[in-house]
């Protein structure tokens, strides 16, 4: 009879202690696409966990994560690491915002159709949405993001645009805030956006907490940009031609071709190239083809031939005069350099 007592006493005051409880300022959800992107996840969630308490004990007190999923087979990212829910597709009310963590595009489906419909439950409730890294793409899919500014990295805005044409892309900030939809470029931007999410909700204090226990700096804004090997121009649209540039290397867009989907004429655009560059589009373009081809050079043991073609010149000659001109040492000099230095090193071990 005692031991009956005692437990439901107990169970009374853990009742109890859990209404005391106050609510966490800050609640996310997060769904994970099929071979999500881990360090995205890892980052956010992670820029969470140090918010939520003092010192680094990690209890969920200002702020609380759950990892949904439909079912409970562990959730695979796109390194081979799999990260298990925890819990099912619980009630929007439940978040403040629901984060979809996006991965690889050319590995199948992202989610299945239970999540899709649960992402059209968070919207009709009212719950932001968040897309990181390929995030945004699995939103757009759902049709959740008519009418809307996306972010994207600078290293997938052409399948973006290739796969909504309707829809503008943004690679040049790292996060976008509009409304209740979130954008995020993806890689070290997600800790800015959990910072900035953080900020809101709780403090700037607090988020500067969290960003200095990992070693990083004070919060980047959403509107600062994305850093890539791109351009130095000030003019936004040259640096967009040059993203579509670095991302068809292998086959040449023709300059026309980037300045219509620019909205500009090719006289237009190679104007703003002269003013901006002080060089021609396709000048650029071809200096852009030879540094990735000398990386190549220098890092892979593909053939001069096999770099020639995966840089878009039309055949060996071709590439090696231009190489040479640009770089006063033809492809095969540069082969033979790093052989050396490599056996240099070799040696000296």
């Amino acid at each position: 009879m005692m031991d009956a007592r005692h437990a439901s006493a107990t169970g009374r005051r853990s009742e109890n202690a859990q209404r005391a409880a106050p609510r966490p300022l800050l609640r996310v959800g997060f769904l994970l696409a099929h071979n999500f992107t881990l360090s995205a996840f890892s980052l956010f969630v992670d820029t969470l966990r140090l918010a939520a308490d003092d010192g680094d004990r990690s209890r969920p007190i200002r702020c609380s994560w759950h990892v949904m999923a439909p079912r409970p087979e562990p959730l695979r990212s796109s390194c081979g690491i799999s990260v298990s829910r925890t819990c099912g597709l619980i009630d929007p009310e439940n978040f403040d915002y629901v984060v979809v963590v996006g991965g690889l595009l050319d590995g199948g489906e992202q989610i299945d159709r239970a999540m899709l419909g649960y992402l059209d439950h968070c919207d009709r409730a009212g719950v932001t949405l968040v897309g990181v890294c390929t995030g945004s793409f699995v939103l757009s899919r759902a049709g959740l993001m008519a009418g809307r500014t996306t972010c994207v990295s600078w290293f997938h805005a052409e399948d973006f645009a290739a796969e909504f044409p309707d829809q503008t892309p943004d690679a040049e900030r790292l996060f976008i805030d509009d409304g209740n939809r979130i954008t995020c470029a993806g890689g070290s931007g997600v800790a800015d956006l959990a910072a900035y999410l953080i900020h809101r909700h709780i403090s700037l204090d607090v988020a500067k907490k969290s960003l200095h226990v990992l070693q990083l700096h004070d919060a980047r804004r959403g509107h600062e940009a994305q850093p890539h090997a791109g351009s130095p121009s000030s003019d936004s649209r040259v640096r967009r031609a040059i993203l579509m540039m670095e991302s068809h290397v292998g086959n040449p867009l023709p300059v026309d071709t980037i300045a219509i989907r620019l909205d500009l004429s090719g006289r237009q655009l190679e104007r703003l190239f002269r003013t901006t560059l002080g060089q021609a589009p396709a000048a650029v373009y071809r200096r852009i083809r030879l540094d990735h081809a000398r990386r190549l050079l220098e890092t892979t043991a593909k053939t001069v031939t096999e770099i020639a073609i995966e840089t878009g010149f039309c055949d060996g000659a071709h590439f090696a005069q231009s190489f040479r001109t640009a770089f006063g040492v033809s492809p095969k000099g540069v082969r033979l350099r790093r052989d050396e230095s490599c056996m240099e090193t070799h040696e000296a071990r």
